[in-house]
């Protein structure tokens, strides 16, 4: 497992104290059920230490980021970041999933690609540093490799951009948000509509879809990002 050590301290920085807690990250519990004998712990615990480790911090950051976010928000936001899905996208963009111990069942069916899994390991590498290291490492690291994903929007796709707008604008009371397609571009077979977002009758951003909901949910994140501009300015 040297190459491990090395790539986690070249992709990572980090020089783990105790090296076993890093192999326990990386060991699929198929691996350690071919291997009864030798008694080899798997990362099932680590999983869901590093589980909760994101939680909390993903958490923190998306209160501190976004100050003015209603807490039903911040649960969608989050939600969409650590799902498996995402940090499966992580694993496999920082190529983790190289050096994960599999039992020949699941090699032999392509486990290593699985998304549940490549986020299984995700959460017990962070689990992993958290124990070794400890909490300032694991900020670091998110500060490097996840936290500049949400700031670029890189998880808004699973963002219901309506709702977060409504919720936004109504936290004071009721207000009228009016969508309306005012164009539509291209043949049927691919055609494009364009919405417009209105709030109290003043327009608060366009967006451009394959659908009229998708348009919407494009005009709802342009509105979205306008009213956040405005207030860091």
């Amino acid at each position: 497992m040297k190459k491990l050590f090395q790539h986690v301290k070249d992709k990572f920085g980090v020089t783990f104290q105790d090296e076993n807690v890093l192999i326990e990250a990386f060991t699929h519990s198929s691996y350690a059920n071919d291997h009864r004998d030798q008694q080899i712990k798997n990362l099932e615990r680590l999983e869901f230490l590093g589980d909760a480790v994101l939680e909390l911090t993903v958490s923190d950051y998306l209160y501190h980021k976004y100050p003015d976010h209603p807490e039903g928000q911040l649960t969608r936001m989050r939600a969409s970041i650590v799902r498996a899905e995402s940090l499966a996208k992580l694993a496999k963009e920082f190529d983790l999933h190289t050096y994960v111990r599999l039992g020949k069942g699941e090699e032999q069916m392509n486990g290593r690609t699985r998304p549940s899994l490549l986020c299984d390991v995700f959460e017990a590498f962070i689990g992993a540093v958290f124990v070794d290291q400890g909490m300032d490492v694991v900020i670091d690291i998110l500060k490097a490799i996840l936290f500049p994903k949400i700031d670029s929007g890189a998880f808004s796709h699973g963002m219901d951009h309506k709702t977060a707008l409504q919720e936004l604008l109504q936290r004071n009371g009721v207000v009228t948000i009016e969508y309306s397609v005012v164009d539509k571009r291209g043949p049927d077979h691919e055609k494009e509509f364009v919405v417009e977002v209105r709030v109290e009758g003043d327009s608060f951003g366009e967006g451009v879809g394959r659908s009229k909901k998708a348009a919407e949910q494009a005009a709802a994140k342009v509105a979205m990002k306008m009213l956040e501009e405005a207030r860091e300015s």
